[in-house]
């Protein structure tokens, strides 16, 4: 049955959820099949990576760290602070704009192959029920049953499993912010001197823990607005995980020694039975598929079982499937491209012209210029300076484009300390003959180590001529 012939009723509501507002439990067959391999394989690299990465160090300091709570972001082992904040903008704007494009092309594939929560979900903590419980129906049996014995120690035996991998869940995650150092001190030390980190580890393996155990595909369902962008994002030429309605269509049981009429669609529901969203993908693209591709295996299988070719759900877009046409790259794709690459590029030229030190030169609010002996003029400047390394500074200010000079207050050397600041008053002194203007543009080339690493401008203030 189609849309049309259907009504499309099944899309006024969520698949999981009755008319009357209650939460369908879904119980999904144990999946199998080349592309669920593949996701397992996919997953186990996915995990490895996401468990070593706070271990992983660069000249002693993390590899990745997001540390919201001090404004301080470590990523590839640089150091990045809130004046950097534009950069890490930009990303964002990059990366909303490449998950456009991405969805345009490919629809969800992000979700069923990439999502977080549909790795742990699905490849995790989805493996321990089946590994506990047993299959679908071997779980709702033992839903229905009684609290006895068996029944206890495999919920809770699930339980347990389900909270020790949330802990170490909640673990990694807290790494990610404030780094594996800080997080071992507060494993390893007194429980007293270290009861808000102990409450925040147990307030997120709380959350990952209701998250694993009953809210489940609701996430990606209910929660998540990218399900929800799939209807602005999506048109037929994207592709997606589709069922091949020409080819599948009119559905009928499979029957014994009966020359077929019908299409190859055998009506078996397998491909709803391992769905982990409960949706019958017969019914087309719909905002609750994550295109886990569970569908499509277990329909590769019937159809080898059946004697038909394979591929009756398959990653398709709905142009290839209605009027078998071939793949084509649209001008929305291309727009969405051109637009990716520039911000793309204006992202890597920030990030490979940014600078380890953040320097400003203000001149001194309400000061005018000084006379000072030998006819020369004097502004006085506050200079501020933001060590983004680990390690330590000595810089020092030189004329670049005027002949002066710049006396700094209190200090013969600009030091500023590993990802500290530090910050001053200054002098620059100019022969009176060589101030022509009133606001007179200057620029001063700042210097480490004999080698110039930025030039800042600001004017000289100097007395009005009447020009």
């Amino acid at each position: 049955m189609n849309d049309v012939e259907s009504g499309a009723s099944f899309r006024d509501k969520v698949a999981t959820i009755d008319k009357d507002g209650r939460r369908i439990w879904v119980y999904p067959k144990k999946p199998s099949g080349k592309l669920y391999n593949a996701r397992t394989l996919l997953s186990v690299f996915y995990l490895l990576v996401f468990f070593a990465i706070p271990f992983i160090k660069v000249d002693g300091h993390p590899f990745l760290m997001i540390n919201v709570l001090k404004r301080k972001f470590i990523l590839f082992g640089q150091i990045f602070w809130p004046q950097d904040f534009f950069i890490f903008g930009l990303g964002m704007v990059v990366f909303i704009v490449f998950i456009a494009l991405f969805t345009v092309v490919f629809g969800r594939v992000f979700c069923g192959w990439a999502c977080p929560q549909t790795i742990f979900m699905e490849l995790v903590f989805r493996k321990i029920e089946y590994w506990i419980e047993g299959d679908a129906m071997e779980q709702k049996r033992l839903d229905k049953a009684k609290w006895d014995s068996d029944k206890i120690i495999k919920r809770g035996g699930k339980w347990i499993l389900f909270w020790s991998v949330s802990f170490i869940i909640a673990n990694t995650f807290l790494a990610y912010v404030i780094g594996i150092d800080e997080l071992r001190e507060i494993i390893r030390g007194p429980f007293a001197q270290h009861i808000g980190g102990f409450a925040i580890l147990l307030l997120f393996t709380t959350i990952f823990f209701f998250v694993y155990v009953r809210l489940r595909e609701q996430v990606c369902t209910t929660i998540c607005p990218y399900g929800r962008m799939q209807g602005v994002l999506l048109d037929r030429n994207s592709i997606v995980v589709a069922y091949d309605h020409v080819r599948g269509e009119p559905r009928g049981r499979l029957k014994r020694k009966e020359e077929r009429t019908l299409g190859d669609c055998i009506d078996c529901e397998q491909c709803v039975k391992v769905c982990p969203t409960g949706i019958d993908i017969r019914n087309g693209t719909q905002l609750e598929c994550v295109n886990c591709t569970a569908c499509i295996d277990a329909c590769n299988h019937m159809m080898n079982a059946a004697g038909f070719p394979e591929g009756l759900i398959r990653y398709a877009s709905e142009s290839n499937i209605s009027e078998k046409k071939k793949f084509r790259f649209t001008g929305r794709m291309k727009a969405y491209t051109i637009v990716m690459c520039l911000l793309l590029g204006v992202e890597v030229y920030l990030l490979t012209s940014r600078t380890d030190v953040g320097i400003s030169i203000l001149k001194t609010p309400g000061q005018l210029y000084q006379q000072q002996p030998g006819n020369r003029l004097s502004n006085l400047y506050n200079y501020r300076l933001l060590n983004k390394t680990f390690k330590d500074k000595k810089l020092e200010f030189r004329p670049e484009n005027f002949k002066g000079e710049i006396q700094i207050v209190g200090n013969e050397q600009l030091l500023v300390p590993k990802e500290g600041s530090a910050s001053g008053s200054m002098f620059i002194y100019l022969a009176e003959k060589d101030v022509t203007q009133r606001k007179m543009p200057l620029s001063i080339a700042v210097y480490e180590d004999g080698e110039k690493i930025k030039t800042i401008t600001t004017t000289f203030l100097g007395p009005f001529n009447g020009n």
